[in-house]
């Protein structure tokens, strides 16, 4: 197998890992909204998640399925609530 494909499988894993990751965070900030007792996430966290997975290009929308700062799928955006927000990542405002 050759080095770029080494690569690439390491990225697609590393993506996808990356992904369950942010559903994963973001789930329990949604419940906690849901009860109006939500601590904002220390936005230093987010912004160096997104500076790994977009260059931390929030509104990115390379055509690849993912979008947004985190590259959240579409399904797992809309899974997740993200569509209360915006219909994709990329359209959605980070929040101050």
């Amino acid at each position: 197998m050759s080095a770029c494909a080494d690569n690439t499988r390491k990225v697609r894993t590393t993506r996808t890992t990356a992904v369950r990751t942010g559903a994963a965070l973001l789930a329990p900030l949604g419940l906690l909204a849901a009860t109006g007792n939500a601590a904002a996430a220390d936005s230093g966290v987010w912004d160096r998640i997104a500076k790994c997975e977009s260059g931390g290009n929030w509104h990115i929308n390379t055509g690849n399925g993912y979008y947004g700062g985190l590259q959240f799928s579409a399904g797992t955006w809309r899974a997740y609530g993200g569509t209360a927000y915006a219909s994709t990542a990329d359209k959605a405002s980070k929040a101050a």
